[in-house]
C-alpha cells in the first residue's frame, strides 16, 4: 500500500479513533493533512524566456460560450479567478525552488472540472508574464477547444502522426497572450501511436521556449492515457468534485499517481466555498511544495 494510504490509515486510527469519511471531500481532507513531501532541488538557472517567442505561432481569438467558466478569461474580479491566481503564485514559488514546467492536470473520473481548471490555471500563469502552452492531451473525448471557442483545427493528433508542424499547429491567444495545442482530429484509439517514445519526442519538441506546459488529460479511470502523460510530466495535480467524485474513486487515482509527482489537489465545485474556507497544508523538507485544497466554482 502507498505511502499516502499510510498516512489516510494513520488518520483515520488517531484522534477520534475509528472516524469514518463520508465523502471524498473528507478522504482527501485526510490525505492532505497526513502526506509528507520531501522536495529538492536547486534554484532554478536562468532568465525566463523572451515572451517575444509566443509571436511565432499563428495568432487565435478565443470565442468563449455565454455560460463559461473561463473565469480568468471573462471574470477576472471575481472570487474563483482570484483564487486561480492565486495558485498560480505558489506554482510559480515552487518552480524557483525545483526544476519543473510540465504539470498534468486530471481528475478520477469525467465531469470533475479538470478542462475548465487547467484553462483557468494557464491564463492565470500567463498573467504572470511567463510563456505558458496549454496542451489538450485527451484525444478521445476533447473538449478544450469547445470551450474556448477556437473552432476546428489541426493539433497533437496530427502531430504524433506526422501529418503537420508545432508551428501550424499551436495557436496564440492574442487577449491573453498564451499559447494552445488543441487536440485536433478526435482518435477513438490513440493508444496506437501515443506510445511513450513518440509523444516524448513531441512534447520536447512542443515545449521548447515555455516556462510552463499545462496538459489537460483524460481522466485516470479506467483508461491508461493519462499513465504515459504522467511518466512524461514532472508533476500532476488532481481535480476532485463533491458529488462526483466518491470515495472509492478518489482512492484509486491517489494510489495510481506517483508520489513523488504529486502536487496537489484542487476540489472543484464545492458547496461550503467561501472566501475563508480554503486551505494550505505544507509539509516535508524545505523548500516544500504545497498540498492545496483549492476551490474554484
Amino acid at each position: 500500500m502507498s505511502q499516502i494510504f499510510d498516512a489516510l490509515h494513520q488518520s483515520q486510527e488517531s484522534g477520534n479513533g475509528s472516524r469514518k469519511f463520508s465523502t471524498a471531500k473528507d478522504l482527501l481532507q485526510a490525505v492532505e493533512q497526513q502526506v509528507e513531501r520531501h522536495v529538492g532541488g536547486e534554484e532554478q538557472a536562468g532568465q525566463l524566456v523572451c515572451r517575444e517567442h509566443l509571436q511565432q505561432f499563428p495568432a487565435a481569438q478565443p470565442a468563449l460560450p455565454v455560460h463559461s467558466k473561463l473565469v480568468c478569461f471573462s471574470h477576472t474580479d471575481s472570487l474563483a479567478a482570484e483564487k486561480f491566481r492565486f495558485l498560480a503564485t505558489r506554482l510559480r514559488h515552487v518552480q524557483q525552488k525545483r526544476s519543473f514546467k510540465r504539470i498534468v492536470i486530471t481528475s478520477s473520473v469525467p465531469s470533475e472540472g479538470k478542462t475548465m481548471v487547467a484553462a483557468n490555471l494557464a491564463c492565470a500563469l500567463a498573467a504572470g508574464k511567463q510563456n505558458v502552452l496549454l496542451v489538450e492531451g485527451d484525444l478521445r473525448r476533447p473538449s478544450l477547444a469547445k470551450q474556448l471557442g477556437l473552432g476546428e483545427n489541426a493539433g497533437l493528433s496530427q502531430l504524433l502522426q506526422d501529418k503537420a508542424d508545432k508551428f501550424n499547429n499551436i495557436r496564440r491567444l492574442e487577449t491573453e497572450d498564451f499559447c494552445v495545442l488543441s487536440a485536433g482530429n478526435v482518435q477513438t484509439s490513440p493508444m496506437e501511436f501515443m506510445e511513450p517514445g513518440r509523444l516524448a519526442v513531441c512534447l520536447d519538441s512542443v515545449s521548447a521556449g515555455f516556462d510552463w506546459v499545462i496538459i489537460d488529460s483524460p481522466p485516470m479511470l479506467p483508461l491508461a492515457d493519462t499513465t504515459i502523460w504522467m511518466r512524461l510530466a514532472d508533476a500532476v495535480m488532481l481535480v476532485t468534485r463533491p458529488g462526483v467524485t466518491t470515495k472509492h474513486q478518489l482512492q484509486r487515482a491517489l494510489e495510481a499517481v506517483e508520489q513523488s509527482k504529486l502536487l496537489g489537489a484542487v476540489l472543484n465545485a464545492s458547496t461550503e466555498a467561501t472566501a475563508g474556507k480554503y486551505y494550505y497544508h505544507y509539509a516535508g523538507k524545505s523548500p516544500a511544495v504545497p498540498t492545496e485544497s483549492f476551490v474554484a466554482k
